[in-house]
């Protein structure tokens, strides 16, 4: 690898404790940090020995504050790749949410979710309620913030996640595929009840729930109250054997209110139609 010359703080030709000179000393730096892979350490190096030399930090103080700056901005690239690699539909974020429309969930609730510390515990958040309330705003936010975190996040509607589980099972993957999906420490399954399942779809959606349980964490959204679920799993044993694993470590939340994307469309189509979310 070629050593090229960049601009150093210390003056070019003027040579420093160790003997070397300014320009000397910022081809070094600019040819170990290439080496390293390390691109933001070089472009804070300079303006950081700056600040080393103005506050008299110590040479461990400088080199701690060269490797925080590269740390931030692998944590921050790594954040981006992991929010990519999670194909969310949208990108939307905890901070956009308008929590004036989120009803069913205080301020306090949601900033509590917004910890992750469900992630850690390996607990799961589910999210029950009528189209519109802010159920998948609430999902797609809480898992970019934990890709924003370090987590490797997997998100999909309820009939992807079937697909994809029947593909593995029928190519004889579906071990290997639950496996590699229990890597992950969170994952989102979106829409539960748009679309009812057939028994097979229902058995390995089941596999998916069971093979989490407690291992690593699930966000869930559905239309329809849990005590509802039967109908869209078609077999109330099963669906109860489903609930049962998600919501012994969860947070489970009913939004009610009308729709969100219909506000400020009531006077165009006449009314806002009023939802209302079934109890279990």
């Amino acid at each position: 690898m070629a050593r090229t010359t960049t601009t150093a703080s210390t003056p070019a030709g003027e040579k420093t404790g160790s003997g070397r000179t300014g320009e000397q000393t910022a081809s070094d730096l600019a040819f170990y940090s290439r080496a390293m892979k390390a691109p933001a350490l070089l472009d804070a190096a300079e303006r950081l020995a700056e600040r080393a030399r103005n506050e008299s930090w110590t040479h461990a103080e400088f080199l701690v504050a060269c490797l925080q700056r590269e740390v931030a901005a692998r944590e921050s690239h790594g954040g981006e790749a992991r929010v990519r690699s999670a194909r969310f539909p949208a990108i939307k974020t905890i901070e956009e949410l308008d929590a004036t429309h989120l009803r069913g969930m205080t301020r306090e609730q949601l900033a509590h979710l917004g910890t992750l510390d469900f992630i850690t515990g390996k607990e799961n958040a589910i999210f029950l309620g009528p189209p519109g309330t802010g159920k998948t705003h609430l999902a797609i936010g809480l898992a970019v913030r934990a890709c924003q975190a370090g987590h490797r996040v997997a998100f999909a509607t309820a009939a992807e996640w079937v697909d994809r589980l029947a593909a593995a099972h029928h190519t004889g993957r579906l071990q290997t595929e639950l496996v590699k999906l229990s890597r992950y420490p969170l994952i989102v399954v979106d829409e539960v009840g748009y679309i009812p399942f057939e028994a097979e779809a229902a058995n390995l959606f089941f596999q998916l729930i069971s093979n989490r349980y407690e291992r690593a964490s699930v966000i869930v959204t559905s239309n329809k109250p849990s005590g509802r679920w039967g109908e869209v799993f078609g077999d109330e044993t099963v669906a109860a054997a489903m609930i049962d694993r998600l919501v012994h470590h969860a947070e489970v939340h009913s939004l009610k209110g009308d729709s969100y994307r219909m506000r400020g469309r009531g006077r165009q189509l006449g009314r806002v139609p009023t939802a209302t979310t079934e109890t279990d």
